[in-house]
């Protein structure tokens, strides 16, 4: 019973690596060439998602690339329930910033149409630059800083979690904490003892059968929701081999209370009803009963 140890190791193995690094460079030069509209303006490219975080796997293509505008925030100040006196400190103290998250976007849309012409698509969330040769496709997410507030007295007497934050083509505010996400999965990798990574991406390729064999639609269960939910079992559950481990993981999530599992960010419950930044029960439900089945039939 199980899925034999020399299949795990298999799915264990990370995905291209040389790759995405040069789409990632390609990319992040493009958005940083001299004579953009946004040339002049404070902000930064960086990557998130599985390349990010060493748990891409063969099948995965797109590298996800973020640009910020840093000189630009938006904020939640009702986190925990401030009074009225410090928002109107705060109003008091920011103003409204001229050069919007809306302007950033348009400029960086032309930017990068004017690099890649017709492979550079608007989407809902981000902007799709289509593979070409060598390149892999990429989604560019175009960003300001986010701050959500637990106090506020003044500029030099504040406290918060700094995320990020993009507007839809619909207008939905989502707001994520991706360098946290990624810090936090380092340093539960560093603890399970070099254990963590490579179980997610066990984890991933599983899925990956699970999609190709037409147990599970795709789209249940998103390569970051599985990091998140790896990231609740103890790190005591990993180690020994493969077949240990995806079998003591199994064992946890299914017992756990998931109702209390967090995000690997830990800024959001794991599984809530909100789909921009929540996994929904329901689904997570069914890839974790799909992945039991398929480890105790195999």
């Amino acid at each position: 019973m199980g899925i034999p140890e020399n299949q795990l190791e298999t799915w264990s193995h990370q995905g291209s690596v040389q790759q995405s690094s040069s789409t990632y460079a390609t990319v992040k030069n493009a958005l940083e060439a001299t004579g953009s509209a946004y040339a002049e303006k404070d902000y930064s490219v960086f990557l998130q998602g599985s390349y990010c975080n060493d748990t891409n796997v063969y099948s995965e293509s797109d590298v996800d690339v973020v640009i910020q505008l840093d000189s630009v925030f938006h904020h939640d100040l009702d986190v925990e329930a401030l009074p009225p006196a410090p928002k109107a400190a705060f109003k008091t103290a920011y103003s409204d910033a001229t050069y919007t998250h809306a302007h950033f976007k348009g400029d960086v849309v032309k930017q990068l149409e004017k690099v890649f012409g017709a492979s550079a698509k608007p989407g809902t969330k981000a902007i799709k630059i289509e593979a070409s040769g060598n390149r892999r496709s990429a989604d560019v997410l175009v960003t300001t800083k986010f701050r959500r507030y637990h106090r506020f007295v003044s500029t030099s007497d504040e406290r918060y979690d700094e995320g990020i934050c993009f507007f839809t083509s619909s207008g939905t505010r989502i707001a994520n904490y991706p360098k946290q996400h990624s810090a936090n999965c380092t340093a539960k990798h560093q603890a399970a003892d070099s254990w963590y990574k490579p179980t997610v991406r066990i984890f991933k390729n599983l899925r990956r059968k699970l999609v190709a064999d037409g147990v599970i639609a795709s789209g249940i269960a998103p390569s970051y929701y599985i990091e998140g939910l790896l990231y609740n079992v103890p790190k005591e559950r990993f180690g020994g081999s493969y077949a240990s481990t995806v079998a003591n993981c199994l064992d946890f999530i299914a017992k756990a209370d998931r109702s209390k599992f967090l995000c690997a960010n830990e800024q959001y419950y794991l599984l809530r009803d909100d789909p921009n930044v929540t996994w929904s029960a329901a689904n997570c439900e069914a890839f974790l009963a799909a992945a039991v089945d398929m480890w105790n039939k195999w």
